[in-house]
């Protein structure tokens, strides 16, 4: 009966999928807002960056499926900020990332009639139901790890950007104080240094010039793409003091200072977690020692 009713779901969820992938629903307003917005943030993007600045290079099966994917969420007004945001940090394609995830799930449901044929080959009798639910779960699992792995690997990143930044604004509030006006530090503090973080922060600026926008609204634009909240207020604030090079440098300096003394104390906060896992695990370590003391006269006793 399980059986059967497993298989008339798969089978309902198949015909579902077929109907919907013939006779796609039409966009409402909101899809169709956001796929316009898309496309005119694609346009007015940088020739360089829209040809292709992403170190993965995906052909065949895979970057179909990811356009596939991608013109499906954008169809339907699915904006995932924070994906698209870890992805312009880690510097990889939105496009990858959503066929990664789809071919790993499908790979496991696919891995279902593998394992019941070696399950029947080996003699085993076991019940359809128990490959069908492995598939399921393992198909959830191998759905929600590129997530996780995502997200694990963009904060680890986005801790060394908030670093390079806080290094920036000490070198911009020196080249304030050497008299430069704002637009002429940013660039001469982002010059320094051969840094990942530098590099995007001087391509910011670089392009700031081509397309005639503020060098502050280019470091905005590059903090709401790639989610480092450092780099909007930065922006905000040369926004409102630009015309006033001691304020300018006064804040950015006290923003350097916070900036660190946040840092340090992340620092000192992970030493502490690890210094609590380690004696964890020496308690634990101890109470296996001790266990391993008593057993044999507690067996005696037991024994006797």
């Amino acid at each position: 009966m399980t059986t059967a009713l497993l298989a008339g779901a798969f089978f309902g969820l198949g015909v579902y999928l077929l109907f919907r992938a013939t006779f796609p629903p039409r966009p409402g307003l909101s899809a169709r807002l956001a796929a316009f917005d898309a496309a005119r943030r694609k346009g007015e993007a940088d020739p360089s960056r829209r040809a292709g600045s992403t170190a993965e290079r995906v052909t065949g099966l895979r970057a179909r499926v990811g356009r596939s994917l991608a013109a499906f969420y954008e169809a339907r007004g699915w904006q995932q900020r924070s994906v698209r945001a870890d992805l312009t940090l880690l510097d990889r394609s939105f496009e990858t990332f959503l066929a990664t995830k789809f071919l790993l799930s499908t790979a496991a449901i696919v891995f279902i009639p593998i394992l019941v044929a070696y399950f029947a080959i080996l003699g085993l009798h076991v019940v359809v139901g128990v490959p069908v639910w492995l598939g399921i779960f393992f198909a959830l699992i191998f759905f929600l790890l590129p997530d996780m792995q995502l997200r694990q690997e963009a904060a680890s990143r986005r801790r060394d950007f908030r670093h390079a930044v806080s290094a920036f604004l000490d070198l911009v509030a020196m080249n304030l104080a050497g008299g430069r006006g704002v637009p002429e530090a940013l660039m001469t503090a982002a010059n320094v240094g051969d840094g990942w973080a530098v590099r995007r922060i001087r391509d910011a600026l670089s392009n700031a010039r081509i397309t005639g926008i503020t060098p502050w609204q280019a470091l905005g634009r590059l903090g709401e793409d790639v989610n480092v909240d450092e780099l909007r207020d930065l922006s905000a604030a040369l926004a409102l003091v630009a015309d006033d090079g001691a304020k300018v440098r006064q804040s950015l300096a006290a923003r350097a200072a916070s900036m660190r003394s946040r840092e340090l104390s992340d620092i000192e906060g992970k030493a502490g977690e690890r210094s609590q896992s380690m004696l964890v695990a020496q308690l634990l370590l101890c109470a296996g020692f001790l266990i391993f003391l008593a057993y044999p006269a507690v067996m005696r006793v037991i024994a006797s």
